[in-house]
């Protein structure tokens, strides 16, 4: 009997001992798999860092924009036309900007600057560097805003003015006009009109 248990005994105990020990071989798989991962990452990053190098040392000229180069009538007539919107501004003075600001921006300022390009330009170029804008509009009642001139003899070549005109029943409106020298400055040349009310206008540069 007991030769028998212990028979019985020794086949358990190799069954349990059997059933709870495995070998290790999931660990050689996982190994195995880490190592083809990383060989292919491996793989994969020699085969993007070149084009990484490209996009880096190699610039896409393609998506530069080469801006044009002003010439020198054309930087000429910019800086006087941007002294003209000053001396312009300047001579409505704020209480008049402030009411008619949206129409003399979209109306007559972009007049006056076309007209000025058209009398700078339509003369000998050679001359241009020595045209000047005046800087002193008048103020009070005056209609001056600026003289186009010639700095070598001071004599204009054309004048820009803004005239009060009341209007019976409407009331009062800005005249915005241009004279030039080639007809002795006797011409009257419309640029544009502002309305402004029905009440007299504050003085200019006020």
């Amino acid at each position: 009997m007991k030769l028998w248990f212990r028979k019985i005994a020794v086949v358990v105990i190799t069954i349990m001992t059997l059933g709870i020990y495995v070998p290790p071989i999931h660990l050689n798989t996982e190994l195995d798999e880490n190592k083809g991962a990383t060989e292919s990452s491996s793989n994969i990053n020699e085969e993007v860092q070149p084009v990484v190098d490209r996009v880096h040392k190699t610039p896409d000229t393609s998506l530069t924009t080469t801006l044009p180069r002003l010439t020198e009538q054309e930087e000429m007539v910019h800086l006087l036309t941007e002294k003209a919107r000053e001396q312009t501004i300047s001579k409505l003075g704020p209480r008049i900007i402030k009411q008619v600001d949206h129409e003399f921006n979209e109306t007559i300022l972009p007049n006056i600057e076309r007209v000025l390009q058209t009398v700078l330009t339509e003369n000998d170029q050679d001359e241009l560097p020595y045209y000047g804008i005046t800087e002193h509009p008048a103020g009070g009642m005056g209609e001056k805003i600026f003289h186009v001139y010639d700095m070598r003899t001071h004599k204009d070549l054309a004048r820009f003015h803004v005239r009060r005109d009341n209007r019976p029943q409407e009331g009062y409106w800005f005249n915005f006009h241009y004279h030039l020298s080639k007809d002795n400055f006797e011409e009257h040349h419309e640029i544009g009109e502002i309305y402004w009310d029905k009440n007299v206008p504050p003085k200019w540069m006020a």
